[in-house]
């Protein structure tokens, strides 16, 4: 049984719409108050499945309350609304439906249009709420596919460079994380990971003699290597379903303080993202296996961040780090 909500200040009008109602089935609260409804609502967590709303009510008019309403709720949690009135204003009822309101009942209300207009705005509701269920359904299936398909090509990635194998991924998480500690939002926190995941795919176009070279690089192959930033903001930029999903790709060993490459880019002008992944790609490379070396000792490591603070690093982003650093007390945070 659908259950609506009367809120009126006139008895009579509430006690008249009420027996329409409740003869033709439906639960019904009558309220005499947008306060009384407020409460209702918020007080006690009641959610009817339709407002029956009157706007001329003392201390709190129809449109104050559902200004309100849309202020304090969240969408998802929107009842649709239907404003009684004797007014024959064609400005009220325009103003009430700018508000959001789904229909206007004029007093003195007849049953047949009441039970008619009811019947259609529920049922309007519950298929626009399936709708929107099914599409957020949909979205999550095409979100996780797009994780898998992206942790699959940063795996190929992984695997063209003996040394580097899990790195995309920890870069990922540890970007993820200094992004959350700095106060970003879950979304926001999904996309740098899947930044961090994509920030070496420039390294596709980088011939594996150089990639996986134990030796030094002459200056030559080092010039190279330094293509693949913008190697990977190329291939990135044509994913337009993510738009900033290049950022990483391109910016991820600009400096702080200007020295980097591809574009020299110093401070702010850096985007934030890339001065996130900047850093953890830093800390991965040092707590990685090379060719050449073990994995640096943790108080290496943490002197070595210290030291680029506000040169290499972003203080801000660097601090962050140093702090997971001087948590991390058993020195897990590293390539196993």
């Amino acid at each position: 049984m659908d259950w609506i909500a009367v809120v009126d200040d006139e008895e009579y009008n509430r006690k008249t719409v009420t027996r329409i109602l409740k003869k033709n089935d439906y639960i019904v609260t009558a309220l005499e108050s947008g306060r009384e409804l407020l409460d209702f609502l918020y007080v006690k967590g009641s959610r009817p499945d339709l407002i029956l709303l009157d706007i001329m009510m003392p201390e709190m008019d129809g449109f104050e309350v559902m200004k309100r309403l849309q202020e304090s709720g969240k969408p998802s949690e929107r009842i649709p609304i239907i404003f009684l009135t004797g007014d024959s204003d064609d400005e009220t009822e325009m103003k009430g439906l700018q508000m959001g309101a789904e229909d206007f009942i004029r007093k003195p209300i007849f049953p047949d249009v009441l039970l008619h207009r009811i019947r259609r705005i529920i049922e309007l509701d519950r298929t626009h709420k399936s709708l929107a269920q099914q599409i957020e359904a949909r979205a999550s299936e095409l979100e996780s596919l797009s994780r898998h398909v992206v942790q699959t090509l940063a795996a190929a990635i992984d695997a063209k460079d003996t040394y580097t194998n899990g790195h995309s991924d920890r870069v990922a998480s540890y970007s993820r994380e200094i992004a959350k500690r700095y106060g970003y939002s879950e979304k926001e926190q999904v996309d740098i990971y899947m930044m961090g995941l994509l920030h070496d795919v420039g390294k596709i176009g980088i011939p594996d003699e150089i990639i996986n070279k134990p030796g030094r690089l002459t200056d030559s192959e080092f010039a190279t290597i330094k293509t693949h930033p913008e190697v990977g903001d190329r291939i990135l930029k044509k994913v337009k379903e993510m738009p900033k999903l290049s950022v990483g790709a391109r910016w991820h060993h600009e400096r702080y303080d200007g020295k980097g490459y591809p574009d020299g880019l110093s401070g702010e002008d850096i985007l934030e993202e890339a001065r996130i992944i900047a850093v953890a790609d830093a800390y991965d490379a040092m707590t990685s296996h090379r060719s050449y070396r073990d994995i640096l000792p943790q108080e290496v490591v943490r002197g070595e961040i210290e030291k680029g603070k506000g040169t290499q690093f972003d203080p801000a982003f660097a601090d962050i780090l140093l702090q997971m650093i001087d948590e991390d007390k058993d020195y897990t945070m590293h390539e196993n």
